[in-house]
């Protein structure tokens, strides 16, 4: 296959282009009829999936949560509709990190994302996310070098965010996502595009200040986010498969505790599930080996559903087409804790935890942070400790300028509170 060495690489590493198995249709390629009822590898695969990253070093440092923490300028990525809740004007934030430095060297994600409360009761923001493949060198199949490339990705996205009531909040999101992988290489023949889609994502977001016993102020946050709403992607206009974005539905909850002023204890818990078709199992000839075909020239499907179809469809059907049944409908479950202590809105130190099952992609691992804030600027850092060996994410470092500017008002109700 033309190029296929450059194509391979993108798949191995990050599962840009999803292969797919001996049919071309998708699928477990290596199951069969007796793989149903036991464990085994089904991982679900998307295009982009850089849009899953979590960009930040704060929201890395908490185990990748943010959707129902308090607002900062990296709330776009998360979970838009805190913006309005923000206790600053405006600001933004600039983050980067390098990636699967484990593998290579020359991968990395940058991020820029910014917000303006216009009033009490709605905000804007924007955020702008590009990531770098690094050199990739193209080879025919002989293995002869044809060129050097540097594939990229990049999605840029606006945001508008209202309060329904003084505790609720909705945001609305559209997002362009633009993904040049092969550099219009040619593919058994055929010219390889850059992908387009277009996406949107829908959120809310809840917080309610009271007063517990024995602490001055504390405050509940609860978050919804389905993110990445949008038509499936293609590399090329010809054969080449359609696959889905990364759509995913997130559920948070969090609980920060102001214990005397200066000393402040948020614990925050999320869950995240992927709305996007599970592969199923094709019938295999026992004899062969050889996936078996109906009439019309489909794959038999021995459990699970057919995951080509509709994006609306392909949302539903994603919580209940798990060849495996309900049990693997559970495992497609990804959940995360995280904490973040603060000392008088200055200095800030981050733990948190995220698991996703063995057999769905086995991210497990352990992040730890910190962070310094002076007048309007601020720099946090977060560092993943995988808790498998030789894990491509072991190491993972991300560094987050931020810049928050006070409006005056907000000023003198601080200081107003201050004297009372």
């Amino acid at each position: 296959m033309k190029k296929a060495a450059t194509v391979l690489t993108c798949i191995i590493l990050l599962t840009f282009v999803q292969g797919y198995a001996q049919s071309g249709k998708g699928g477990n390629s290596n199951g069969d009829h007796n793989l149903i009822g036991q464990d085994y590898l089904n991982s679900i695969t998307t295009a982009v999936p850089f849009l899953s990253i979590a960009p930040d070093s704060r929201a890395g440092a908490m185990g990748d949560i943010g959707c129902a923490t308090s607002a900062d300028a990296n709330s776009q990525s998360y979970n838009p509709a805190k913006y309005v809740f923000s206790e600053n004007q405006f600001g933004f934030s600039v983050s980067y990190s390098p990636w699967l430095r484990q593998l290579v060297n020359d991968i990395n994600l940058a991020y820029l994302a910014g917000y303006w409360r216009i009033t009490d009761m709605d905000a804007i923001g924007m955020s702008l996310r590009y990531f770098s493949l690094g050199d990739i060198e193209f080879m025919d199949e002989n293995g002869n070098p044809i060129s050097t490339q540097n594939p990229n990705e990049f999605a840029i996205d606006f945001t508008y965010s209202r309060k329904l009531i003084d505790q609720l909040s909705i945001a609305i999101t559209p997002r362009f996502i633009y993904s040049n992988l092969t550099a219009g290489q040619f593919v058994d023949g055929e010219e390889t595009k850059a992908g387009l889609a277009g996406a949107a994502d829908i959120s809310l977001f809840y917080q309610q200040d009271f007063s517990a016993k024995g602490l001055e102020n504390s405050t509940l946050r609860a978050g919804l986010c389905i993110s990445n709403m949008g038509n499936k992607m293609s590399y090329s206009a010809g054969t080449l498969r359609r696959d889905f974005l990364p759509t995913n539905l997130k559920l948070g909850i969090g609980y920060e505790m102001d214990f005397d002023g200066y000393n402040k204890l948020a614990i925050n818990g999320e869950i995240n599930k992927l709305l996007v078709p599970t592969p199923p199992v094709y019938a295999h000839d026992s004899a062969t080996g050889q996936i078996i075909y109906d009439a019309a020239g489909n794959p038999v499907i021995a459990a699970g559903m057919d995951p080509e179809v509709s994006v609306p469809q392909g949302m539903i059907q994603s919580f209940y087409d798990a060849p495996g049944g309900f049990k693997e409908e559970m495992r497609e479950i990804m959940w995360a804790l995280g904490a973040e202590y603060s000392y008088r809105n200055l200095f800030f130190v981050r733990l948190g935890y995220f698991h996703e099952s063995q057999y769905k992609g086995n991210r497990q691992f352990l992040s730890v942070g910190a962070g310094i804030k002076y007048s309007i600027f601020g720099i946090d850092v977060s560092y993943l400790i995988a808790t498998k060996q030789y894990h491509p994410l072991a190491n993972t470092l991300r560094f987050t300028l931020n810049f928050d500017f006070v409006s005056a008002n907000k000023n003198e109700i601080k200081q107003q509170g201050r004297l009372k």
